[in-house]
């Protein structure tokens, strides 16, 4: 199944965020992401999706200091009691928007730890959200990102998610797949979404490089939908790349 969703995050930015729901149901959109919601009141992202139609598919759990530069909170042992009060607020938004996955961001490595005690944190945070997000009946994700864009995150590649599924062995636990990280680490696309499909639990696009629409890079995109849509794969895939210029004008991939 070939299901889009639009993140606002980074899409229809040229909107303010009361705009970019109705913004992005005109354009198509039946599914949205949100990466970091905690700005809005979840009522009123709730009255916006009702308003429009649309179905939240996937939020973070906050990041802490990772995206001005830190290393986040996830691998870092000192800031276990701080992911876990990050896990309860989204736990709170995720029940009350009904959103399906909710995505666990590892961070970097903390310098004052071994990499084998950051990975072991995070396996024990991962297991602690899962359990959190599965009483709700929720999925929940961890991904990789290429380390030229955030040097030192703790997982960058296929083989790593998989020693950490198999590391923290807990049912709600699935791989976001990221098509623009995984190809800018030099890994096999087409194969490696065949192989993991049962593991995955969300799944992300943009070009390469650039990170934007498909088209401004020499990324086969349109090849990987098309195994994305014969694939038993049940989740949204979700369109977060930068727009050169308006988010509408970028979406001819989407009309095609």
């Amino acid at each position: 199944m070939l299901n889009f969703s639009a993140n606002l995050s980074m899409l229809f930015q040229e909107f303010p965020w009361s705009q970019r729901f109705a913004a992005a149901r005109e354009a198509g959109f039946e599914c949205i992401e949100i990466q970091f919601p905690y700005e809005l009141p979840w009522q009123e992202i709730r009255r916006q999706l009702d308003d429009y139609g649309l179905h939240l598919a996937l939020i973070n759990v906050p990041a802490g200091d990772l995206l001005s530069g830190g290393f986040g909170l996830a691998g870092v042992p000192a800031q276990q009691a701080a992911f876990q009060e990050a896990v309860q607020l989204a736990a709170e938004y995720a029940s009350a928007l009904d959103v399906p996955a909710v995505n666990v961001l590892a961070g970097r490595q903390a310098p004052d730890h071994p990499l084998a005690e950051n990975l072991h944190t995070l396996a024990y945070n991962l297991a602690y959200a899962a359990d959190i997000f599965a009483g709700e009946d929720i999925i929940t994700c961890f991904e990789a990102i290429n380390t030229y864009d955030i040097p030192d995150f703790l997982i960058s590649g296929v083989a790593q998610m998989q020693d950490m599924l198999d590391a923290v062995q807990h049912d709600y636990l699935r791989m976001q797949f990221d098509i623009y990280h995984m190809a800018r680490m030099g890994e096999d696309i087409i194969s490696t979404l065949r192989e993991n499909i049962d593991m995955i639990g969300h799944i992300q696009f943009a070009d390469l490089p650039g990170r934007g629409s498909p088209g401004t890079g020499h990324l086969p995109l349109a090849d990987y939908f098309d195994v994305i849509a014969h694939l038993p794969y049940r989740g949204c895939t979700g369109a977060e790349y930068h727009p050169q210029g308006s988010t509408l004008n970028s979406l001819g991939w989407l009309h095609r």
